[in-house]
């Protein structure tokens, strides 16, 4: 990012920052939550709101902000990709950026789940409010919900989510939650991916709140995809995660899930943001063909 870029976001945060809501204000709203293809092309960066800045093999490789926006801009600009997903200071750096025209965004909403905190589980409501989200005319928040039946703070995580949804559903935007069964290992949280643990998490998330009607679901490729989709008839998003070993397989594997019923579009992050290459445009548009 030009010095000059970064230099005026932040005296604007300085002596004008009512400029982040007039920018949202003017920004031009996307007519529909899926692409001409029919499928979403979300790219997520909400993880530095919980600590998570590690991409592959580089700990602090999302710690410097002007390098995570110039990537958020390559790839908000390529053809495919409809909408975003990040926490306040990053979607309000967007819009003083001015590349949110014509995208749907989506505010990040439970941050507090730091990652390595003794307290990981209880993923906190940390980061947007349905109301704000409503305010600034975005298109939906997003949610994470990590059940580990081990642990007792998983019950008022459930309580906050289920409030969270019934919220944006009045709102009448999209209520996304990202659901997973988790449990410590080593003393680390660890999301259990086997088929069996994502259809229990797809079946949980699903019944969550008073209405479904604006409810989304952002699950990971797994094994038996066949039957993750078939545990639930909300419109489901694909997370892609970090690709390790073979991108290629993973782009297959992405492929072949975006053809099941209810799959929807990708959501995806650090995969496209940070790839082995550091080709960002090559990740994004390799990605966006898939649709």
């Amino acid at each position: 990012m030009l010095a000059d870029r970064l230099r005026d976001i932040v005296e604007t945060r300085v002596h004008n920052p009512g400029a982040i809501a007039e920018a949202a204000a003017r920004r031009v709203r996307a007519t529909s939550l899926v692409g001409p293809t029919g499928k979403a092309m979300i790219v997520a960066a909400d993880h530095t709101a919980r600590g998570a800045l590690r991409a592959g093999d580089r700990p602090m490789a999302m710690a410097d902000r002007a390098d995570l926006l110039d990537r958020l801009c390559a790839a908000l600009a390529r053809p495919g990709v409809t909408g975003v997903l990040g926490t306040a200071d990053i979607l309000d750096d967007l819009l003083l950026l001015g590349v949110l025209d014509g995208k749907n965004v989506f505010g990040s909403m439970n941050r507090g789940g730091l990652t390595g905190a003794s307290w990981e589980i209880d993923d906190r409501f940390t980061g947007y409010d349905a109301e704000t989200i409503t305010r600034m005319g975005f298109d939906g928040g997003k949610m994470l919900l990590r059940v580990d039946y081990d642990d007792a703070r998983t019950a008022p995580a459930l309580e906050s989510c289920a409030r969270a949804v019934n919220e944006l559903n009045d709102a009448r935007v999209m209520a996304m939650v990202e659901p997973f069964v988790a449990r410590r290992v080593d003393g680390a949280v660890r999301n259990d991916l086997s088929p069996d643990s994502v259809v229990t998490s797809v079946a949980i998330a699903s019944g969550l709140g008073r209405a479904s009607a604006y409810t989304w679901l952002k699950v990971p490729v797994v094994d038996e995809m066949e039957r993750v989709t078939a545990a639930t008839t909300l419109p489901t998003l694909l997370l892609g995660g970090e690709l390790t070993g073979d991108p290629d397989a993973a782009y297959t594997r992405w492929g072949e899930a975006l053809r099941l019923p209810g799959v929807k579009g990708l959501a995806v992050g650090r995969s496209l943001l940070y790839p082995a290459d550091d080709d960002v445009v090559g990740a994004v548009d390799t990605a966006a063909g898939l649709l």
